[in-house]
């Protein structure tokens, strides 16, 4: 078999830069989540890509490409039992041997299990999500992929998915939505009322960073998928529409967010970039750049808006890959029946609607996106459902609330530095044992707890009271002093133990010593509320009967004076953010 030098190191120099998206994909959802779960994410993207690689290698491979069965592969399914791939010869190109071919295709399938990850994110549990993502890659990703890329029947009627539109992104955003609705909201996300609250990544930088290098990595993804160099206006031409797809998705996200939210959200508009290169994937060989930058501007404008549409439905997305694959998937695979244009490359043969092409093409695109859209969700719903119900798919409320890093791994991904932990309302969260602390020291009863003794003076005084407590009763303890009439409150993110001690942990196998455990402190200074009140207040709000159910400290305080007018005591705290009435 002669094989060209140029394509196979074309398809070599794609596929690299394909893979490196993991580290893209890793630094975006990094960021996007909470600091107590920066381990679990990049975990969860390591393990993704051996996962996918396997079982791509054990049957993905076979299924997706087996063979011209208008539904699945059937022939030469394992490639790792054959020496000879002749049978793969003519499958994709002619001109780069097997395993080249093999390894490019496989880091699209890993890619499709990696948009899962950040959808389920800072709730679901390791092992579940391991099984799941080796099921979709073993068997529902190289099936819908047959149908388009393997010579199945949407090929069949002439479906368009240059890069991988349905076949990757929106393929990849179903199982995600799935997950997402089956596994539900993180606590706290959703108020009393509903409303949906926000939950700020720990790290915008890495989220950047992140982008940088998916932005870098899809010029592998595109214009690689021509898995030739012999036409380079091809290959260049691809390269063009990509990135102003990109460039015109920053501006209108950016536009869309500020309109909307009367700031420029960084946030918005790193969704809104890779909105924009999700939403030309598909297209990008078939339309002109002249299209692309319309395209590219409508996709950043529609991530924003199905990102909020998202969170009303209450489909919690912490780093927004269902608007960002999903939603612009299924919007870049539409535009490909609307935007083609014949001959704009040697590899476009069909024109859209909007270019005279009638609406053959736009038609044959809704049926592809439908199908493989009623496909996924019901095979990946199905997945997480049996999980659910076996080995369960969530992790319980303690560890998520002092974090899957700890919970699931034993690690903290920075040690040494504070992590921001936003307000959270629980009702009930003792955690159990092993999970969060030893709690070997029993529960006692209301009855039994020790009450608190404070002998007010007769005149009014200023007394500042202090409450140290762990991080996930603070949503309910702002909501009770705010009824008891304390008009501010000052709150520390600060680390400690007492009983408790640590978190157990270890590090490359060998152990740490205890390390200091996440509380809050909430400082409030009273003037006319009773302190007994407040202390009470407190208590009753605070109480679990477990150790770890906090501490307060009670001071008495000289003098209040307030720097704007000289008011001193009373006078001082009203309206102020450590006052109260």
């Amino acid at each position: 078999m002669n094989y060209s030098i140029a394509d196979t190191l074309w398809v070599f120099l794609a596929a690299i830069l394909v893979f490196f998206m993991n580290l893209g994909f890793a630094c975006v959802e990094a960021g996007f989540a909470r600091a107590k779960n920066t381990v679990n994410i990049l975990s969860k993207n390591f393990i993704v890509f051996a996962v996918s690689s396997l079982g791509f290698l054990l049957l993905g491979w076979g299924l997706m490409f087996g063979g011209d069965n208008p539904f699945l592969g059937t022939e030469h399914l394992f490639v790792l039992g054959e020496n000879d791939h002749a049978f793969y010869d003519g499958t994709l190109t002619s001109s780069v041997p097997f395993w080249g071919k093999f390894f490019f295709q496989l880091v699209f399938c890993g890619t499709a299990a990696t948009i899962v990850s950040g959808a389920v994110a800072e709730r679901v549990k390791y092992v579940s999500f391991i099984l799941f993502s080796f099921v979709l890659t073993l068997v529902i990703y190289p099936i819908a992929g047959h149908w388009i890329w393997g010579g199945g029947w949407l090929a069949d009627l002439g479906f368009l998915d240059f890069a991988g539109d349905t076949a990757v992104h929106s393929l990849g955003g179903w199982a995600a939505l799935a997950g997402a609705v089956i596994l539900g909201p993180r606590i706290g996300k959703y108020g009393r009322d509903g409303s949906p609250r926000a939950i700020p990544g720990h790290s915008m930088s890495l989220a950047v960073i992140g982008l940088f290098v998916l932005w870098l990595g899809w010029f592998g993804f595109n214009p690689g998928s021509t898995m030739s160099f012999q036409n380079p206006s091809d290959v260049v031409h691809i390269l063009m529409t990509t990135n102003t797809a990109a460039i015109a998705a920053v501006l209108t996200s950016t536009a869309a967010s500020w309109i909307i939210m009367g700031k420029p959200d960084l946030g918005m508009t790193v969704n809104g970039c890779l909105a924009g290169l999700v939403g030309i994937t598909g297209g990008c060989a078939y339309v002109s750049v002249g299209s692309s930058l319309i395209i590219g501007a409508l996709a950043g404008i529609l991530v924003v808006l199905l990102v909020m549409f998202f969170d009303r439905i209450h489909v919690d997305d912490p780093v927004g890959a269902t608007s960002v694959h999903l939603g612009c998937g299924v919007f870049g695979t539409l535009c490909i029946g609307l935007f083609a244009q014949e001959g704009v490359t040697t590899l476009s043969a069909r024109s859209g609607l909007l270019f005279g092409g009638g609406t053959g093409l736009l038609a044959v695109q809704l049926i592809g996106v439908v199908s493989v859209g009623a496909f996924v969700l019901v095979t990946s719903g199905l997945v997480w459902l049996l999980l659910k119900h076996t080995i369960g798919i969530r992790v319980s409320a303690e560890e998520e609330i002092s974090g899957l890093d700890i919970g699931e791994h034993g690690n903290l991904a920075y040690p040494d530095f504070s992590m921001v932990t936003e307000s959270l309302t629980v009702s009930e969260c003792a955690p159990a044992p092993g999970t969060q602390a030893d709690f070997s020291v029993p529960a006692v009863t209301r009855d039994e707890a020790v009450p608190v003794v404070h002998n007010e003076s007769p005149r009014a005084k200023i007394t500042k009271v202090t409450v140290v407590a762990s991080q996930n009763k603070f949503g309910e303890l702002q909501d009770a002093l705010e009824k008891l009439g304390v008009t501010g409150i000052t709150v520390t993110n600060v680390f400690g133990y007492g009983t408790q001690k640590g978190h157990a942990m270890y590090f490359r196998g060998s152990p740490i010593s205890p390390r200091l455990l996440p509380k809050i402190k909430v400082e409030v200074v009273i003037c006319k509320i009773p302190t007994e009140t407040l202390v009470r207040t407190v208590q009753d709000t605070l109480y679990t009967g477990h150790v770890g159910d906090g501490k307060i400290f009670l001071y008495d305080v000289e003098d209040v004076v307030k720097i704007r007018t000289g008011e001193r005591g009373f006078d001082a705290l009203q309206d102020e953010a450590a006052g109260a009435n």
